[in-house]
């Protein structure tokens, strides 16, 4: 008896409609927090071990004897859109490989959910229409989503099955593809399922999406019970910086009756509404972070620039909350990582230990932003190579550019910044451990980042605060100005 023949492909981007750069060929290529563009054999060996959706769907397919017939995976920082050059190669690449790959009995495909192009604002609903074409109506096809995808009609058409992530940080992606082996041999044996798809009423900001306690982990803590009753939901929580109709919170329930899918999806619904008022919004603005910041402690909080995580789109450049910083003379401060080609490369050639004048982030063009012109030392050099120690990307390698740990000087502040020369989210403690810099020495941690960071910066931290500084991925969702939200979805409120 012939081992069944599964293809697999993987095509990811988180876009962030108000960003200031597009996604083109060249950044699905590039290295940075994941591998660059990977094809044939390579997506399985160079993403083994890493927590990619893929590498665990890959994984467990093995084990289980299947035969993979891998084509290509990629991932681009996210950005504002991918540019419909990047995505039509990017797509046809996947679907050329299939048309070629022989008899094929399912696919599976590790998508994000939340792609926008230049002419596209459901891509991942695009590609999954263009595979489903090409393979025909009943080859089984199963993807993976974030968290964060913005789950469309389309999507949960065209695909046999949908998995999500259900952790923010996202420590389960692998497990996200390991849930979807066992359902795939039910699909090759032939089961259907009947499915269900709701959008919930609000949005739900990213700070606040944090699946480790409150509103969310209740959310989540709804799935177990159902699937012991036989019906496998998941439940999406939305990219607010994705601007189209779509945008937004919802679930996927799949039962074998109608009546049960509908019945699941309409409970974590009423789940949603029931649980709006404990949605935890508050942020603290720049000038109260800068104050809590003087409050020092035995181990050091932890102050979130969530408006400028580069893994939402971000520059991670800009200077707001540096500037509250410096202005309050907080000493102890480490803060990182600054994307500053510029500032990376005068540092590289000023050399360790030396000191030179530079202008430091606000170059993004982003309205208000400035550089902060200043004096710095400094402290040590890397190639911005380094692999993850925490649970979150563990495995990996952070490819950062050229890359400098300076020290401000001139001022009564004491900060020690980290500048890369590639957008790299600060998620790790690899990324300031790397180059010498050892983040539980500090009284004040401050990242780029919107949540991911507590996967391994919790451990140390005293508290974690998010800090509302400008940025480009606004999390105060009543300041974004929405064009394409349908009438009636409304925006949770900040409170605090």
């Amino acid at each position: 008896m012939s081992r069944k023949r599964i293809a697999i492909a993987g095509f990811q981007h988180e876009t962030n409609c108000f960003g200031v750069t597009k996604a083109g060929l060249a950044e699905f290529q590039m290295a940075d927090s994941w591998p660059g563009l990977l094809q044939g054999a390579d997506v399985i060996e160079q993403t083994r071990g890493m927590n990619l959706p893929i590498a665990g769907f890959a994984a467990a397919a093995e084990v289980a004897g299947l035969e993979l017939h891998p084509i290509l995976w990629c991932a681009a920082e996210p950005s504002a859109h991918v540019t419909d050059h990047a995505f039509e190669t990017i797509t046809g690449m996947i679907l050329d490989g299939l048309r070629c790959a022989g008899p094929l009995d399912g696919v599976y495909l590790d998508l994000h959910g939340a792609m926008v192009t230049e002419s596209l604002a459901d891509g991942e609903g695009a590609i999954l229409a263009r595979v489903r074409e090409v393979v025909g109506p009943d080859t089984p096809i199963a993807a993976s989503l974030d968290l964060h995808a913005n789950v469309s009609a389309a999507m949960v058409e065209q695909a046999d099955f949908l998995a999500l992530f259900r952790t923010y940080p996202h420590l389960d992606m692998a497990g996200t593809g390991v849930r979807c082996l066992p359902v795939m041999q039910r699909l090759l044996e032939g089961t259907r399922f009947h499915k269900s798809f709701r959008q919930a009423p609000y949005l739900i900001p990213l700070h606040a999406q944090y699946t480790g306690d409150g509103a969310c982990k209740m959310l989540y803590d709804a799935l177990p019970p159902l699937e012991a009753g036989g019906v496998l939901a998941d439940i999406a929580l939305g990219f607010t910086a994705a601007d189209y109709p779509g945008t937004g919170p919802s679930c996927v329930a799949y039962a074998a009756t109608q009546a049960a899918a509908e019945e699941a999806a309409d409970g974590i619904i009423a789940l949603f509404e029931e649980l709006e008022p404990q949605v935890e919004t508050a942020m603290l603005l720049p000038l109260q972070a800068a104050q809590i910041a003087q409050i020092t402690g035995a181990r050091p909080i932890v102050l979130a620039d969530v408006q400028d995580n580069p893994g939402a789109g971000g520059t991670s450049d800009t200077t707001g909350l540096l500037q509250a910083l410096i202005g309050g003379g907080v000493t102890g401060v480490l803060m990182g990582l600054f994307h500053d080609p510029e500032v990376a490369q005068q540092a590289h050639e000023a050399g360790s230990g030396r000191r030179f004048r530079a202008a430091l982030g606000g170059k993004s063009g982003l309205p208000g932003q400035q550089p902060v012109a200043a004096d710095f030392e400094v402290l040590a050099l890397s190639d911005g190579i380094c692999r993850y120690t925490g649970e979150m990307y563990g495995g990996g390698v952070a490819t950062m550019g050229k890359t400098a740990a300076l020290r401000l000087t001139g001022t009564d502040a004491q900060i020690d910044l980290v500048v890369t020369s590639i957008r790299n989210q600060c998620l790790d403690l690899a990324q300031f451990r790397h180059i010498g810099l050892e983040p539980a020495g500090y009284a004040v941690i401050c990242v780029k980042s919107t949540v991911h960071y507590r996967a391994d910066f919790g451990a140390i931290a005293a508290e974690v605060f998010p800090v509302a500084a400008p940025g480009a991925f606004a999390c105060a969702l009543e300041e974004i100005p929405y064009r394409n939200l349908p009438a009636g979805r409304r925006i949770s409120p900040v409170r605090g």
